[in-house]
């Protein structure tokens, strides 16, 4: 162990050299960008910490509109661009201090002849800043990005004002599940009396404007002396998708009237004087959006708008999520406030956007009437686009899909995020899935480089990934950083990008360095009490989603997630010319599943328990043993029978569910797979628009780890993956799970992979497959072999 912990030192510091000059050699491109000061510098409002909401606005004039005027532009926390009143941008995408991203845009087309004003929203949250958002101090920067655009670069000839409109109704943000811990931020107390109306239009008179103060210069590396505020970094993602999204019932309202005909587009709804409404509407899925109301007088009136996945009823349950009799928001529910000051047409909205099914308006006015106009949402989320499809004769499975696919959007924004309503954080175990699915339905893998790089970034001196990324709050959860691993080998299968795998290399050899320290040297696998929090699943019985262990034993599951682990680096390792490398790995492979056979695997049920010597008995180990090969491949069939229909063991909840429909693959059941559906169609009989992270009752009704029928479908059914590393060819092993017909599309980088087959006979299949031009591969059925090649390959029966 020692001399393999020496050998792989050296490599994995040889490994971050390489990836340190790799990362610099990429960026020394454009010296505009990296190893120059910006001639635009970081600017604030004045002296003052904390909460606050800036204005920052910037007029001139032009003779012509040029053909494109491009700027960089971010800020610290967040901002909002305009140019002549239109919002053009919104950002930085979020990551931290070493990587804080900038935003290219071109305004050419908003700009006009005359006076122009270029106005942006700032906005830092301070102690209610969200869990995922790094921060050094407010401040905003904007430059030209070329040297024509240069003179609207900050401060010059730039105003600010702090907004005295805003505060924040809730410290902390939104409290859940863990009492005290902040998950997405705070919300927003607009009052319309202090807001400065039209400050982001050309005309505005912004006379009494202060000028900002410079507080950094704009840098993308180290000054001379070594020091930098923020690491500025060209945006690795697209813009994210915005569009308008109606609600689509009123489902309950009392005290005002036309409230029906006003979301029908036919009537304004109007709430009289000194009186009070409630309102509850009904967007008939969970959606990420911004709420806009456009208002009409009111003065003196609140609203308060509150935002809930579900309903719940009096004993707190949430039962059918269709249901609205005897039921109401959770005491705790995400709300804003929005305080009219009695003027025409005041369009309020939130800073960031909100999470909903169901919308309450609860709304009091004083002496004025006040007229609503309209009130929707505007849909935001990271742009991917479903290239991806599945059909069957089973129509039951669409709903299935679409529910999977609304699940991963909701989930995909500027990172990758467990849930949207309460943490919006990127997890290392999601992410993995999620990945996947994005890989398969729309084939967009920037957002998996970045999930992949910024969990790269955050690995501290132990070696270890965190378990999510970006997060202000440091936590580990070491089976995570495996699935790191994993998500590198995923990455390096499905794409041909050798210099991005490369620069990964040196983090799969610490976290694997880190975990290689943790194993018993007289038992073999791994040590009781591996640090930090191990967490497994979330399976009924198991505290805080650890597996259980003895007093002197780990967990079986996690030392054949290691050798799992393992396995697959040694692969990676040797596909990229590591031989030594991937040989160390697969000794210790070897080593490890001895052991764990030697002392959890149980001769009487012929099984793996939980920890050496116990009694109890879960899934879990037992698929990870099929998936590592801890077993002979001749005795895995009998096993995962065992696991499927053994009931006493400790089951699988819906995240685990991946692994197990991975174990049904390898092990030749995979015919099995639809009838085990079920609980995707449990979910969908509560009324669920969006798959939920646990079974009832669960806390988030919108997890992507369970959206893995999305990747399934495609890669089970229609059995499309890939043949060798970077999706140079490709193996198409169908099972049609009693289905009389499947048909698929899986976007490849180059064209679409289609499927389109049908039974024929009892055990046969026909049909065509059709690849795009440059890829080629197999088909496999029954054991039996078919080349095929770019364009439509017939599949006669087999």
């Amino acid at each position: 162990m020692g001399k393999l912990c020496k050998r792989l030192s050296v490599f994995v510091f040889i490994a971050i050299l390489s990836a340190c000059f790799a990362a610099a050699a990429l960026r020394d491109f454009n010296p505009k960008l990296y190893g120059k000061v910006w001639k635009g510098q970081w600017v604030d409002g004045g002296a003052f910490e904390g909460y606050q909401v800036l204005h920052f606005r910037r007029t001139f004039d032009l003779k012509e509109v040029p053909k494109q005027f491009k700027i960089n532009v971010s800020a610290d926390n967040r901002y909002r661009l305009f140019v002549n009143g239109k919002s053009v941008s919104a950002g930085p995408a979020r990551g931290d201090l070493q990587h804080w991203f900038f935003d290219t845009v071109d305004i050419a087309p908003f700009l006009k002849e005359g006076k122009n004003a270029i106005a942006a929203v700032v906005w830092d949250m301070g102690n209610d800043a969200p869990n995922a958002q790094f921060s050094h101090r407010a401040g905003f920067i904007l430059d030209g990005a070329t040297e024509a655009e240069e003179f609207v670069a900050t401060p010059k000839n730039w105003k600010v004002k702090r907004s005295r409109a805003y505060s924040t109704p809730k410290s902390g943000g939104f409290r859940g599940a863990f009492d005290g811990y902040s998950f997405t931020g705070g919300t927003d107390m607009v009052d319309g009396e202090k807001f400065d109306w039209g400050w982001n239009l050309a005309d505005y008179d912004d006379s009494d404007w202060g000028n900002p103060r410079v507080i950094a210069s704009g840098k993308s590396s180290s000054g001379q002396w070594g020091e930098i505020d923020w690491v500025l970094t060209p945006r690795e993602i697209p813009m994210l998708e915005e569009k308008p999204q109606r609600l689509k019932s009123v489902r309950k309202f009392s005290g005002v009237e036309n409230v029906p005909e006003f979301f029908k587009g036919k009537a304004d709804f109007i709430v009289p004087p000194n009186s009070t409404c409630r309102i509850l509407l009904d967007n008939g899925v969970l959606t990420n959006a911004y709420p806009r109301m456009i208002l009409d007088g009111g003065k003196g009136a609140e609203i308060k708008i509150t935002y809930g996945e579900a309903l719940f009823d009096s004993k707190g349950a949430k039962a059918n999520r269709n249901e609205v009799e005897g039921r109401d928001f959770d005491k705790r529910a995400v709300f804003d406030v929005f305080k009219p000051d009695g003027g025409k047409g005041r369009e309020f909205s939130t800073l960031w956007f909100r999470t909903y099914r169901y919308v309450g308006l609860d709304i009091r006015t004083a002496d004025e009437p006040l007229v609503v106009k309209d009130f929707y949402g505007i849909f935001t989320g990271y742009p991917f686009a479903e290239n991806g499809s599945f059909d069957s004769s089973d129509k039951s499975i669409k709903d299935i899909w679409d529910v999977g696919w609304r699940t991963a959007r909701l989930c995909a924004v500027e990172t990758y995020f467990d849930c949207p309503y309460y943490e919006q954080l990127q997890y290392v175990g999601d992410t993995r899935i999620q990945s996947l699915i994005s890989l398969y339905v729309s084939g967009d893998d920037r957002l998996m480089r970045q999930a992949i790089s910024a969990f790269d970034s955050s690995r501290e001196s132990n070696g270890l990934t965190k378990s999510r990324y970006p997060s202000r709050t440091p936590q580990y959860i070491p089976p995570f950083s495996l699935y790191w691993v994993s998500m590198v080998n995923d990455y390096a299968m499905h794409r041909s990008d050798d210099e991005f795998v490369r620069s990964m290399l040196g983090g799969v050899r610490t976290v694997l360095a880190w975990y290689l320290n943790q194993i018993d040297p007289e038992k073999g696998v791994l040590r009781a009490r591996v640090p930090y929090w191990n967490f497994v699943d979330w399976s009924k019985g198991w505290w805080s989603g650890y597996a259980p262990e003895g007093e002197n034993d780990s967990p079986t599951v996690n030392s054949l997630h290691l050798a799992y682990t393992l396995r697959q680096a040694s692969e990676l390792m040797n596909h990229y010319g590591y031989a030594a490398e991937a040989e160390a790995y697969r000794a210790e492979y070897d080593k490890l599943v001895k052991a764990v056979k030697k002392v959890a695997w149980d001769e009487n049920r012929k099984m793996f328990a939980d920890y050496a010597g116990a009694k109890t008995f879960s899934q879990h180990p037992n698929i990870m043993a099929i998936l590592s090969d801890a077993i002979p491949a001749s005795e895995q069939k009998r096993l995962f029978e065992k696991i499927i229909s053994d009931k006493s063991l400790t089951q699988c909840t819906f995240y685990y569910r991946f692994y197990l429909t991975e174990a049904m693959l390898k092990v030749g059941l995979a015919d099995m797979y639809v009838s085990e559906l079920k609980p995707w169609r449990d979910m969908l009989g509560i009324g669920l628009s969006t798959f939920a992270e646990n079974p009832e009752p669960t806390r988030s009704d919108c997890h992507a780890w369970s959206s893995s029928p999305n990747y399934h479908l495609l890669s089970l059914v229609c059995g499309v993956r890939p043949g060798s590393y970077g999706f140079k060819s490709v193996r198409i092993e169908p099972h049609l799970c009693g289905l009389n017909y499947i048909k698929g599309v899986i976007p490849h980088p180059l064209g679409n992979i289609s499927v389109d087959l049908k039974r024929a006979g009892e055990n046969s299949v026909e049909g065509t497959v059709e690849l795009p031009k440059g890829l080629d591969g197999e088909f496999v059925w029954n054991g039996k072999s078919l080349k095929l090649s770019a364009g439509k390959n017939a599949v006669n029966p087999m």
